[in-house]
């Protein structure tokens, strides 16, 4: 939706458990993941006049995914056994300044803030918690919101996003939300559509415009101004 816009999109997708590509259409073949083990393994390797942030960048352009419509790159598996901490610290510079290319960065991650704490993305403007239509999945956000908060992470604004939510439960979650004092910037009905979409492995590219979860989706990028 935002790629729609003529806005320049790179979409990094940070769980382990990757399935964003799939999600988006896209074959992926290497990960900062195998790059990161390729550094970790090959460090005391190289020529000693190597400049190895320079390979590393080097190597992340070259699984660099280029889309019409996006870019995307693949966090991959977590880290092995050793201290990645020198990696790490290499991503972070090079991250830094692969996102000054793009007007957006949208990051996917596993639930919690593992990613997020060892600050490989420094600066996020907007965190959204996506949550289930449930009072627990609340309770949840209401946990990382406070989690973010105690990391001292560098977040602008921190929103809440309900998914899968039904008519019956909608204006529930709603009142829950406000209870808890949480930013809940939109909701996500339960699209039988996107449910038949995942089921034959389909990409979400390929909704109908009238599909419940893409209208609620645009609702919440009208909102937030993206």
């Amino acid at each position: 939706l935002t790629a729609k816009g003529g806005k320049a999109l790179l979409v990094v997708d940070a769980d382990p458990d990757s399935n964003l590509p799939d999600v988006l259409g896209v074959s992926v073949d290497r990960t900062i993941g195998d790059t990161r083990e390729f550094m970790f393994r090959e460090r005391d390797n190289l020529p000693p006049d190597t400049n190895k942030e320079s390979l590393l960048e080097s190597k992340i352009y070259e699984i660099l995914v280029e889309m019409p419509r996006f870019d995307l790159l693949v966090m991959g598996r977590p880290e092995g056994s050793g201290c990645y901490c020198y990696v790490n610290n290499l991503l972070r510079g090079i991250m830094d300044r692969i996102t000054k290319n793009y007007d957006l960065v949208l990051i996917d991650t596993a639930a919690g803030l593992e990613h997020l704490s060892r600050r490989i993305i420094r600066d996020i403007d907007e965190l959204l918690v996506v949550t289930d239509g449930s009072r627990r999945g609340l309770q949840t956000a209401e946990r990382i919101r406070n989690l973010a908060v105690s990391l001292d992470l560098n977040i602008k604004n921190l929103h809440v996003v309900a998914n899968k939510v039904t008519p019956e439960n909608r204006d529930r979650i709603e009142e829950y939300a406000r209870e808890l004092k949480m930013d809940l910037v939109g909701v996500v009905p339960f699209d039988e559509v996107l449910a038949q979409f995942d089921l034959e492995g389909k990409p979400v590219t390929g909704l109908p415009e009238d599909s419940g979860a893409l209208l609620g989706v645009r609702e919440i990028v009208r909102k937030m101004g993206l």
